[in-house]
Formats: C-alpha cells, sequence, structure tokens
C-alpha cells in the first residue's frame, strides 16, 4: 500500500514510542480562569518540515467517551483514495482509511486531560496507549502515543479548525456523525462569520474519493 500522507500524521506521533526518553515541550501558560474544553472537533496535523496538512481527524464524544477518525486525507499524485487497513487485526480490519476510527476509548482526566485509549497506526495495524490535552486556549490538542509509561512517547500538535471547515468533508468519512452543541465552558469559541457545521443524515452513504481537494 502507499505511504500517504495522513498516515505521516500518525506515524510522527508513534515513531519516536519507545525511546529512551521523551522530548520535553512546554506546554502554553494557562489563561486566567481557563474553562474546560472539549476535545470534540476537526483537527488538522502539519508535517512538522513542510507545514502542509497531512489528515484531518474527526472527535466526537459518545457518552463521555471520546473516539476519532481520520476525516480527510491529503494524498500525492498516485496514491490510492481508497486503500484499506489490510493489517488491522480487530473490527477496523479492511475499513477504508476514510472515516478509519484511529483514536478511541477516551476518558476525562481532569484538566482538559483525556486518557485510557488507544491510538492506532494504520500502516501496520499497530495499537498503541494514547492520551490527549486541550490547551488553554481550547485551539490545539496534544496527541500523545506510548508503549508502556507514558513518559516514553512523543507530542503531537493538531491545530482545531473552524466550523465552516465542516463544508469541505465527504460525508462518507462518518455519515452518522451530527454535531453536538456542548455547554458554552466545554467548547472553544466560535470564530466571528464561520458557518456553523452541516448536520449529517444518519443514513449510510458511499464512499466517493477525496483525492484531489
Amino acid at each position: 500500500m502507499m505511504r500517504m500522507r495522513v498516515g505521516l500524521a500518525v506515524a510522527t506521533l508513534v515513531s519516536f514510542i519507545g525511546s529512551a526518553a521523551a522530548q520535553s515541550v512546554s506546554a502554553p501558560a494557562s489563561a486566567p480562569n481557563a474553562g474546560q474544553w472539549s476535545p470534540v472537533g476537526l483537527w488538522q496535523a502539519v508535517d512538522s518540515d513542510t507545514k502542509q496538512p497531512t489528515g484531518w481527524f474527526l472527535i466526537d464524544d459518545h457518552n463521555g467517551v471520546f473516539d476519532g477518525i481520520i476525516a480527510k486525507m491529503f494524498l500525492k499524485p498516485g496514491e490510492d483514495p481508497n486503500a484499506i487497513c489490510d493489517k488491522c487485526k480487530d473490527d477496523r480490519k479492511d475499513h477504508t482509511w476514510l472515516g478509519l476510527e484511529i483514536i478511541r476509548g477516551m476518558k476525562p482526566e481532569g484538566d482538559n486531560k483525556y486518557g485510557g485509549g488507544t491510538i492506532l497506526d494504520p500502516r501496520d495495524g499497530k495499537i498503541y496507549k494514547a492520551t490527549m490535552k486541550v490547551t488553554p486556549d481550547g485551539q490545539t490538542l496534544v496527541v500523545r502515543g506510548y508503549i508502556g509509561f507514558e513518559l516514553l512517547g512523543q507530542n503531537q500538535f493538531w491545530t482545531r479548525l473552524p466550523d465552516s471547515a465542516y463544508s469541505t468533508l465527504d460525508p462518507s468519512a462518518n455519515p452518522q456523525y451530527i454535531h453536538k452543541v456542548a455547554p458554552a465552558q466545554a467548547q472553544a469559541p466560535r470564530k466571528q462569520g464561520a458557518a456553523a457545521p452541516p448536520h449529517k443524515s444518519e443514513a449510510p452513504l458511499q464512499l466517493r474519493s477525496t483525492a484531489g481537494q
């Protein structure tokens, strides 16, 4: 299977797992009276070298448990837009990368942090323990994958996308997604002038390619 740039987002996260020491990263200073931010939303990962998008990830709340899918792929010429997770060993086996649930089982742990979950590398089907934390301004999600102890892991920083970005998603990525309006203190502020995300039909839709988007 050809390597996709969306795979780089996950690969970057897990490639340093198991290293002898964790990379030290300074978190943004806490804002006064910072509220509890939710990870629910659409997030973008970028290549640390080129600064170009590698993938969009959609995180949703399922009764207090947070899961995330690949919502958009950024393909290079010749890469397969319908690639499947043929190396997955669970219920995700042979699922297309688009719409694939790579984050599972995240639960609130306080202080804007969520843990107890896992992250899947769709290239090889390996599953890693993971945590995620929303920065005090609600605009960055720090995702961390690791084996064994959390200290032996690597951070990746995903940026929250505006509500208007929902309109560019292929509906087949997650046909059952319905945007939930959470309490104000649990949601990042909507950027002025941004359109509200469209509601998604619960009826299954046919998968179509995102190549060229």
